[in-house]
């Protein structure tokens, strides 16, 4: 039954991204940080073409009845919305765009084109063109006659309308096939322009004997939905090789989008339109440059510090020793980082540490997202190579990382580790890490979980929480999850360890209804969570019951959120806020009940049915009195934001926080960044 609280997940992704963009327009923000705003607003929109739009083209012509459960909106009707919204905040992303340029300009940084350029750029240009990037094109030209090429997926091409008496004529140069850098620069401070334009307005020159009526650049983004359904598999075939046929086929699916800097004329545009079977809805004309992750390299154009953010170094923790090995240290008390506030160093010394200590038999761990120079991977085949038992379960269904994962878990294959990769029909998102060490009769097992990826990268990026624990029930239940692993089945009960499919949502259910039950007593009750996105209707359900019973209910959630706040009679105790900024928010944190009887949780799962019914997700408790605060005290912080924080509205919009004066300003991230290094001062 479709509720007023709930709000349609494709539209509440938009939203969120619209947040994204606004920090591209926020002008307390350092210039080239506005520029990197804008390329993840667009970056991401990229990835929820090619993976929420896909998916929905496909259901239209699958399932085309089908109505949305949380907004009753049918797969057409959904498509409709969601491309109208992303249209609309098209102007937007110019405007940012531009605006921040213009800014730049007084750093030296100009975005220059053709037309604007210099009479000594343009020699410049005409002689680099015929020198440096002719040679190295592939031209074709596309008629009645002559079947319409393949377009790589998010490539740039300059499509130009050749005159012709027969029938649409095209040429098609594509702009990534040379060495050339993208960024040329055309002086020594920072003025600039871009390959494509370059080939762009040089075109006639690479069709010389034809009539060049109009042109413009292009590139589409291709629908990236592939699924395994377990179909393919048999006990004679690598799901490595499955997966690597997979990948084959979804670069070469269907086009779901065709952007442009300018239009063709009318013949023209409805003849690349009908070859790429794309509608007008999906053509979106785009005063930017098409693609955007050049903006990282301008960086390197002007060093001065107030156009980036200032460097903050991930900080070490003074009380951890760096002369007492980790496992001896996690054997006294749990240890709980906070990234990227924290180092990573320590979790990585454990795993170095314990891949050479000739006391410890076996490491199992969970990968799902590495970093390109993987330390991990690193540690694992040494402990390996040095004669350890090395389980690690490799998922290779992680979306876009699926080739770095078949390339990991071929090495990792090579150096001796047992690669696994997991029940057949759903993904294993958990990050765990079990460590077991036998001294002297004495076994003993440590324990690892967090809320983000074993990545080195983004572990400076996202806000991740890391708890390592030598806790005996958290390591029975973290056997019991390996070994359902290996053997394709399910954890159906724990002790402390929240494990789904199977025994995580019933748990939070659960705990729900016990503070359902407080509040119904006349007792005061709460929960807060922080998580990336929720959209898990029997969630979403039991804070709507908890909030009508009269349960506090606090919600840090970045992104997808299908439940509206303060809706009449629904969800009037519930407060969601959301929070974009420096960093990305990414770590899970569970909340049940008032001080004297609070559980506190981390976890790799958001409150998505993808997550808690279709994915292996591992939630841990915080045992320890201090840590458990520390973690609570992190989700107070975010609650209390007036900077970068949005609160959520009863009709499912974000209205973002003011601070009324810079004394009251509170940026949740900054002061967690200081509060490192503070602790880090006091050893």
């Amino acid at each position: 039954m479709i509720q007023p609280y709930y709000q349609n997940r494709e539209l509440s992704w938009i939203a969120f991204n619209k947040r994204v963009l606004e920090e591209a327009e926020d002008t307390s923000v350092p210039l080239l940080e506005q520029l990197s705003f804008s390329a993840i607003y667009q970056s991401n929109l990229d990835e929820f073409i090619q993976v929420r739009v896909g998916t929905m083209l496909d259901r239209m012509k699958e399932i085309p009845k089908n109505k949305d459960s949380r907004s009753g909106m049918k797969p057409k009707e959904q498509l409709h919305a969601m491309l109208n919204e992303i249209s609309d905040l098209l102007p937007r992303k110019d405007r940012a765009y531009f605006h921040t340029m213009e800014k730049l300009q007084a750093y030296g940084i100009v975005h220059v084109t053709f037309a604007d350029a210099t009479p000594e750029e343009k020699s410049f240009l005409e002689l680099y063109f015929k020198r440096e990037i002719k040679p190295l094109l592939s031209p074709i030209i596309i008629d009645k006659r002559q079947p319409f090429p393949f377009l790589r997926n998010k490539e740039i091409y300059v499509a130009v309308h050749l005159a012709s008496k027969s029938g649409v004529k095209l040429g098609i140069i594509p702009t990534g096939g040379s060495q050339t850098d993208r960024v040329i620069r055309l002086d020594k401070t920072g003025r600039f322009i871009l390959l494509e334009d370059i080939i762009l307005h040089f075109a006639p020159q690479t069709f010389k004997n034809y009539k060049v009526l109009d042109s413009a650049l292009i590139r589409i983004t291709r629908n990236a939905d592939i699924r395994f359904d377990g179909s393919a598999a048999d006990e004679q075939t690598d799901f490595r090789d499955i997966m690597e046929d997979l990948l084959r086929k979804r670069k070469k699916r269907e086009p779901v989008r065709l952007q442009m800097n300018s239009m063709l004329n009318k013949d023209a545009m409805e003849y690349l339109l009908k070859k790429l079977k794309l509608s007008k809805k999906q053509l979106f004309l785009e005063q930017t440059p098409l693609d955007l992750s050049f903006v990282y390299k301008l960086s390197d154009f002007n060093t001065a510090p107030e156009l980036k953010y200032s460097v903050n170094k991930p900080q070490l923790r003074p009380d951890i020793s760096a002369r007492t090995d980790m496992m001896s240290q996690i054997a006294e008390r749990d240890i709980l980082l906070s990234y990227p506030y924290e180092s990573i160093s320590p979790f990585l010394r454990l795993l170095n540490e314990a891949s050479l200590d000739p006391d410890v038999i076996s490491i199992k761990i969970t990968l799902y997202r590495l970093a390109s120079n993987s330390q991990v991977i690193e540690s694992l085949c040494q402990a390996a190579e040095h004669g350890k038992q090395v389980l690690v379960m490799v998922e290779l269904r992680a979306r876009f990382d699926e080739e770095n994962n078949i390339h990991w878990a071929e090495r990792l294959i090579d150096s001796g580790c047992t690669v696994i990769y997991g029940p057949h029909n759903m993904k294993v998102h958990s990050k765990l890490l079990l460590i077991t060490r036998k001294s002297e009769d004495k076994i003993q097992n440590f324990v690892q979980i967090g809320t983000g990826n074993y990545n080195e990268k983004t572990s400076r990026l996202y806000t991740d929480l890391s708890l390592m624990t030598a806790n005996p029930e958290i390591a029975e239940d973290a056997r019991h999850v390996f070994d359902a692993l290996s053997t394709d089945s399910l954890v159906e009960n724990t002790k402390q360890l929240l494990v789904a499919p199977l025994c995580l949502r019933t748990r939070i259910l659960e705990m729900l209804d016990e503070e359902i039950a407080h509040a119904k007593n006349h007792e005061e009750a709460y929960f807060a969570a922080k998580v990336n996105s929720i959209s898990d209707r029997a969630i979403m359900d039991k804070l709507c019951e908890a909030s009508q019973a009269g349960v506090k209910i606090e919600l840090v959630v970045r992104g997808i959120c299908c439940l509206k706040s303060n809706v009449s009679g629904y969800t009037d105790n519930i407060k969601i806020v959301s929070i974009v900024g420096r960093y990305l928010e990414h770590s899970r944190i569970y909340i049940f009940g008032t001080e004297e009887r609070q559980k506190v949780y981390i976890s790799s799962a958001d409150f998505m049915t993808r997550n808690t019914v279709h994915r292996v997700e591992v939630a841990t408790p915080i045992l320890d009195k201090v840590l458990q605060q520390q973690a609570v005290n992190l989700v107070k912080l975010c609650l209390s934001d007036n900077t970068k924080a949005r609160i959520g509205q009863p009709d499912g919009t974000f209205q973002h926080c003011i601070p009324v004066t810079d004394e009251n300003a509170i940026n949740a991230q900054e002061i967690q960044y200081q509060n490192a290094v503070t602790k880090s001062k006091l050893s």
